[in-house]
């Protein structure tokens, strides 16, 4: 729902406590805004707060203005900024370009990155998403950050295209490809043109239909999801060599009482992918613990040795995956500077899209509205200082402008206009 001015309730101060519970429910917890307003009513005697407690519109003009005071704030000017950049994209015609940032000196080591480590520096919502788009709006993040040492996007042609023009002003800054995309890219070239993995994710989606609504609906595979990169393969993977087990030793359902016959009529045929699920099984160990490694200590000089240690070779056809994925971590890390690490992975921006699409819950289905602006409230440290700070700095006036400047008519609004009741009124021009 869209929400004017006037809707938020006004003539009410509330408390800082309450102000940073309604954003922490929200942002931490995965609480619906209904649902963390709903929280701080029940519980607002036990915490000292009385039957003071905020309207979910309230709660949620609390998380914009958040969000839009840490894309307004400054960041410090230096050469050790690094980038990431990659598109949102929900229902109409509309990407939102996002720039998380984070300064080499605060890469943290021995660990991923986390949505505190980042830094939100821009957030740009385009109808065409071209290189020309792209390159431009990079350029104009300059000003806020300064040169950055690198961007890290996956490839994807208007974003690399956007870079590529960036680099020619700015030839100093690396563009990194995210490790993660790379590796979906070898896997996807493997599966493609194997004749075995159609057949087993086709039986495997016939099986899903098969049992979900019969007493063999325990051992119901995992959705198919088309872009979940590998992950979709470790899921079917480990789907089917559990199922494996169970056709093999059918007792294990015993307790279940469900007949062997039955198990063997619905989930036999697994036993001809026996092999080729153990070849696939490496592929994902192999995949899986490049990115561990790369989570854990970025790209460096000199890293070819401690990837191979840390990647063992499973056997087989993954070990030919293991040797492009070193290779490639090679050439990546090589445009790193001798004594210095750099993020190898997007995974924390793509962590962050997740969490926008929680936030948004049915919304996510009628394109973008001012939630987008709590991405801001999901990255960085926020403590009482800082959020009364931004809420002091940023109010509603400041929220509806910019989302009538950057979001325009919302798809939300358009979709009540043609669509909604005669007279029926609410949804708002903007997001």
């Amino acid at each position: 729902m869209d929400f004017t001015e006037q809707q938020v309730p006004r003539g009410q101060q509330f408390p800082i406590g309450l102000v940073i519970g309604f954003v922490t429910l929200v942002i931490r917890c995965a609480a619906s805004l209904r649902g963390a307003a709903k929280v701080l009513e029940l519980f607002g005697p036990a915490i000292g707060h009385g039957d003071l407690a905020p309207h979910w519109l309230t709660g949620r003009s609390w998380l914009l203005r958040i969000g839009l005071a840490a894309l307004m704030r400054a960041k410090p000017i230096s050469d050790d900024w690094v980038w990431m950049i990659d598109h949102s994209i929900q229902i109409g015609q509309s990407k939102v370009l996002v720039v998380l940032g984070i300064q080499l000196r605060n890469l943290p080591e021995g660990r991923a990155l986390c949505h505190k480590d980042m830094e939100l520096i821009a957030l740009e919502p385009m109808v065409n998403s071209t290189k020309e788009s792209v390159g431009t709006c990079l350029k104009e993040t300059v000003g806020r950050t300064g040169v950055p040492r690198a961007i890290l996007d996956d490839h994807g042609a208007d974003l690399h295209g956007g870079v590529e023009i960036f680099r020619e002003s700015h030839p100093e800054t690396a563009e990194l490809y995210d490790v993660k995309h790379k590796a979906a890219c070898l896997l996807k070239a493997r599966l493609e043109r194997d004749e075995r993995w159609k057949s087993y994710a086709s039986q495997a989606a016939q099986t899903k239909c098969a049992i979900q609504q019969t007493e063999l609906a325990p051992l119901v595979p995992q959705s198919q999801r088309t872009k979940a990169r590998f992950m979709n393969l470790s899921d079917l993977v480990e789907w089917g060599q559990a199922g494996l087990r169970v056709v093999d030793d059918p007792s294990r359902l015993e307790r279940a009482r469900i007949p062997a016959e039955r198990i063997q009529a619905k989930l036999g045929w697994l036993t001809e992918f026996r092999e080729v699920l153990a070849e696939w099984a490496g592929f994902h160990t192999v995949i899986k613990l490049t990115l561990d490694f790369v989570r854990s200590h970025g790209l460096y000089v000199g890293m070819e040795p401690d990837v191979a240690a840390a990647v063992p070779a499973p056997g087989g056809r993954a070990d030919e995956l293991r040797e492009e994925l070193i290779r490639f971590v090679t050439v990546e890390s090589s445009k790193a500077r001798i004594g210095e690490r750099l993020p190898g992975t997007t995974e924390v921006l793509e962590s962050c899209f997740g969490k926008l699409k929680v936030i948004e819950d049915n919304q996510s289905k009628s394109g973008f509205t001012g939630l987008v602006l709590s991405l801001g409230a999901m990255v960085s440290n926020w403590d009482v200082t800082t959020i009364r700070e931004a809420l002091e700095r940023v109010g509603v006036r400041e929220v509806l402008g910019w989302c009538q400047r950057k979001l325009g008519i919302s798809v939300q609004s358009q979709r009540m206009k043609a669509l909604g009741k005669p007279g029926l009124t609410g949804a708002t021009e903007t997001g």
